[in-house]
């Protein structure tokens, strides 16, 4: 499974409940399929997570089913389809919208006005026409959409959220794209994926200190093995942790020993205390790193 495809399974995980979220997502992901018209309503879509999702989905938003199924047993990729006038008109109608002459898509902002739904759109345009590349390779995130109009709206709407990416196009898509860890982690934080975003930063501190590593060495070998290899470890503890409890599970001391060690994965412990805020002694950013580990250590032992 790609990177691209684990990533769009964690969203998946996320159950449909309050219906304007259901709505929220559903437009996202009309609007970055791979067709919605006043004819037609198509998508397409690779995987199976999110194949299993859109009848859930469609069914709470809008209370209908679509006109065309994957055949059971269906390998490869899944197509779904709406081409009945009446239910097309309803799903116009939940977004204000209006068939008749309708030439191009807009984002009707008014339907993202409660809490979550914002999130929840983006979530939808992600799982429709969104990739990203293996943090391990490469950074790029980016959103296709064959509507311009569309793709405006979204940058603006992403702008609101503190996310801030770049547009281009291609094949005739209007693209919004991040190529920064950064904001590629804080994207899919706020999509409500935190594995994969801790997975991408995850790869940023290992080129980091692969990176760190390297210019070390040159310069004193025997004491940049064991500083990289004591960092090496915490961050193994660290991302333990993060996966089996998340960040906001730690007590406050040891998710501020964790973060000030995600970012800067080759500090002494001593520059890491004294980086601290408020600074601590080197002793006790050590018992913090310390307990850490043996909380990994039980995570580790138990499964």
């Amino acid at each position: 499974m790609s990177f691209s495809s684990q990533a769009k399974s964690e969203l998946c995980q996320q159950k449909p409940e309050r219906r304007s979220l259901c709505l929220a997502e559903a437009y996202g992901v009309l609007l970055y399929g791979s067709s919605f018209s006043p004819r037609e309503i198509r998508i397409v879509t690779a995987g199976e997570d999110f194949a299993r999702r859109l009848p859930k989905l469609f069914k709470r938003a809008f209370s209908l089913s679509f006109d065309q199924l994957p055949p059971e047993g269906h390998r490869g990729k899944f197509s779904f389809q709406i081409r009945d006038a009446e239910k097309l008109q309803k799903i116009y109608e939940a977004f204000g919208l209006e068939m008749a002459g309708s030439l191009a898509q807009h984002v009707n902002f008014g339907v993202l006005e409660e809490d979550g739904c914002r999130e929840a759109f983006v979530r939808g345009a992600f799982l429709a026409g969104g990739s990203v590349t293996d943090p391990d390779k490469r950074y790029h995130l980016e959103l296709a959409t064959p509507h311009r109009s569309v793709s405006r709206e979204m940058m603006s709407l992403l702008l609101d959220m503190e996310l801030h990416p770049k547009e281009s196009s291609r094949a005739g898509n209007s693209l919004l794209y991040f190529k920064k860890a950064d904001m590629i982690a804080d994207f899919f934080t706020r999509l409500g994926a935190p594995v994969t975003a801790m997975q991408v930063m995850t790869a940023k501190v290992d080129r980091e200190m692969r990176n760190t590593v390297t210019r070390q060495i040159n310069c004193d070998s025997a004491n940049a093995d064991k500083t990289v290899a004591a960092a090496q470890q915490q961050l193994e503890d660290i991302r333990r942790l993060v996966k089996a409890y998340g960040l906001d599970g730690l007590p406050e001391t040891l998710r501020d020993a964790a973060l000030l060690r995600i970012t800067n994965p080759a500090a002494s412990l001593a520059d890491l205390a004294l980086l601290s805020d408020p600074p601590v002694s080197k002793s006790t950013l050590s018992y913090r790193l310390r307990k850490i580990g043996e909380l990994a250590a039980e995570i580790l032992s138990e499964e």
